[in-house]
């Protein structure tokens, strides 16, 4: 809480909550007061509903009193123990930070041997391991399909991890890199250098015929020069891309931001950003090593 600008907040929510507490002890002495006459009946306050119904000066119930101090009591001794007073810890420093660390030490201790005994096997050849794809399945369901989707054949800005078309390459141990320490892509917006949105358009019925469609021809020849110029130190001149510099190969029909004429044209003008985590400190190199198997074995089911 002290992190969040200034000790100030501390103070400021102990005293809610500790004023709190005072104002429910007030509450109750002061509606504690009443006492019924000698002659044992309870009289009318002058307050009246609907008509009839009245209100008693009838004390407070005992049982029902003496329930409510406990329930302060009880409040008072798990704030002292647990954290509840701005950035006071607690007497015993929990913290759900703490609890959750503690889980997932249980569960790495319990079911780590599980993933382990797959560790010093090769990627390849996992792959082809029925008990490992299982465990590599629940892991993706688990972890990646939330963005490559449950039939990891990803959405627009989350790649195909089917088609065997990759920005960084699709080996083993390249896809394993990929998933421990994540990878960040940038397409710089161009429209700028490029003249405005008539060069744009010329690059992209250019990017078009790369990728074997019929188009303007004579547009295209305009958009190759702008194209030699921008975007050969990326994509090379034949437009096949880096898989170093994760820059995709514009040759093959296969767009990650969509491919129609419009979605180019919106790449090449605006640019793109795009990153895929670090999974190493999260799920661990072994559950890694199998999750990898598994992926490179979806882009290699039908060889």
């Amino acid at each position: 809480m002290a992190d969040f600008n200034s000790e100030f907040w501390s103070w400021f929510i102990s005293a809610i909550v500790v004023g709190g507490f005072i104002w429910m002890l007030y509450l109750l002495q002061i509606n504690n007061k009443a006492q019924l006459p000698e002659d044992g009946e309870a009289k009318p306050t002058g307050h009246v509903w609907d008509e009839d119904l009245q209100e008693l000066n009838t004390p407070l119930p005992r049982w029902w009193l003496y329930m409510f101090y406990i329930t302060i009591v009880f409040g008072a001794v798990y704030l002292a123990l647990y954290p509840g007073l701005g950035s006071y810890k607690g007497v015993l420093g929990w913290s759900s930070v703490g609890e959750y660390e503690a889980e997932v030490a249980k569960a790495d201790a319990e079911f780590g041997p599980l993933y382990d005994k797959f560790l010093n096997e090769d990627l390849a050849a996992l792959a082809t391991s029925k008990d490992a794809m299982r465990t590599g399945e629940r892991l993706y369901v688990n972890y990646c399909a939330v963005c490559h989707g449950s039939d990891a054949r990803g959405a627009k800005g989350f790649p195909n991890l089917r088609d065997n078309d990759w920005l960084y390459g699709g080996d083993p141990e390249t896809i394993k890199t990929t998933i421990m320490y994540g990878r960040t892509g940038a397409m710089p917006a161009w429209e700028g250098a490029l003249g405005g949105a008539e060069g744009v358009a010329q690059v992209a019925e250019y990017v078009q015929q790369l990728a074997g469609r019929d188009i303007d021809a004579d547009v295209a020849e305009q958009g190759k020069a702008k194209f030699d110029v921008f975007c050969v130190a990326c994509h090379t001149p034949e437009g096949t891309g880096i898989q170093a510099m994760g820059a995709p190969n514009l040759t093959d029909n296969i767009w990650l931001y969509g491919g129609s004429a419009k979605a180019i044209k919106q790449t090449i003008a605006m640019g793109r950003e795009g990153r895929m985590p670090a999974h190493a400190e999260f799920l661990g190199e072994a559950k890694v090593h199998i999750l990898a198997a598994y992926i490179y074995s979806l882009s290699n089911e039908n060889e």
